[in-house]
């Protein structure tokens, strides 16, 4: 369910650090904790404990309630990640927790209070995913009745994942789990972000989510470092040196940084090739089915009333 590794403190010689964080990393729709694999050996090769908990993809109240518990149980500082739709559930997560330091948002979504997904990406063209949804009803023991939402398997890799090889989709594709339909309509009660420090990672052939959507998340967030890099959407995947470097950036500037300093600070933009530019002199070099809520018994909407412009395949 979550894999863990003790920590050792480490750092810049010379100077006095904050306590390592722990590293919490939160996987997205059409996905599971396995998705953080790559990015997860890294870091736990850096000493850190990272936790990578199963996200329920049932909605907003739901999956933040139950993430937020889990992070209550940690003692310590906490760096917090979201892929995707884990975005979502991190910013409302973390927003009464002053144990989380920094979010770090990987081809995510930044909603602000009062926003759902489907009201922040009517703002933006519509990204191909859109056209690749399929719905499957399902029946509660209660019978209750909801709409789960996958990716059809035949254009997985075309709409989330063109970077990996097909050998790999393919199994993505078998092994995908749905989010429920309405937690497209659900709306951020809390915006962690407000509060605590944001990096952000965008993939520039993201063609799940308008990477335009990810910049203006980031920079409305006043993101301390928004990185771009030449991805897809499953950027902690296909690119894991990337994000666990931004990952590792979150953590340092915590401990050895910004103590004391105003929460936001300079945007960075970088292409993939000028990122190592970036870390800071001294810093380790990284470069070389789930329970849920009983749906609603009365119809649901469609999942093109609640993502504009979604054309899914019944």
């Amino acid at each position: 369910m979550f894999a863990a590794v003790a920590a050792h403190a480490g750092g810049p010689s010379g100077g006095t650090s904050k306590e390592k964080p722990t590293l919490v990393l939160v996987h997205g729709a059409f996905a599971d904790a396995s998705s953080w694999n790559p990015v997860t050996q890294r870091l736990q090769e850096k000493g850190y404990t990272v936790i990578a908990p199963a996200n329920l993809l049932r909605g907003i109240p739901e999956d933040s309630t139950y993430l937020a518990s889990l992070l209550r149980s940690i003692k310590g500082p906490i760096v917090l990640a979201g892929h995707s739709y884990g975005g979502e559930v991190i910013t409302e997560a973390a927003a009464d927790n002053s144990n989380v330091k920094a979010l770090v948002y990987i081809n995510a979504i930044v909603p602000d209070v009062g926003e759902s997904f489907s009201s922040l990406s009517a703002k933006f063209a519509a990204p191909p995913l859109t056209k690749a949804l399929k719905q499957v009803p399902f029946t509660n023991a209660d019978g209750t009745t909801g709409t789960d939402v996958y990716v059809q398997p035949e254009k997985l890799r075309q709409v989330f994942a063109q970077d990996l090889p097909e050998s790999q989709t393919s199994i993505m594709s078998a092994t995908q789990r749905p989010i429920a339909l309405s937690a497209f309509a659900d709306k951020v009660t809390k915006a962690a972000w407000r509060t605590t420090p944001v990096y952000a990672l965008i993939g520039k052939q993201d063609e799940s989510i308008n990477p335009e959507m990810e910049r203006f998340g980031a920079k409305r967030a006043n993101a301390r470092k928004t990185v771009e890099i030449n991805s897809s959407h499953v950027s902690l995947i296909s690119h894991p040196q990337k994000v666990e470097s931004l990952i590792v950036d979150a953590a340092e500037d915590y401990m050895w940084k910004y103590p004391g300093r105003p929460l936001f600070g300079k945007r960075i933009c970088a292409p993939v090739g000028e990122y190592a530019g970036l870390r800071r002199a001294g810093g380790a070099s990284s470069h070389p089915a789930s329970p849920g809520r009983p749906p609603s018994a009365t119809r649901a909407p469609s999942a093109a009333a609640l993502w504009p412009h979604t054309a899914v395949r019944l």
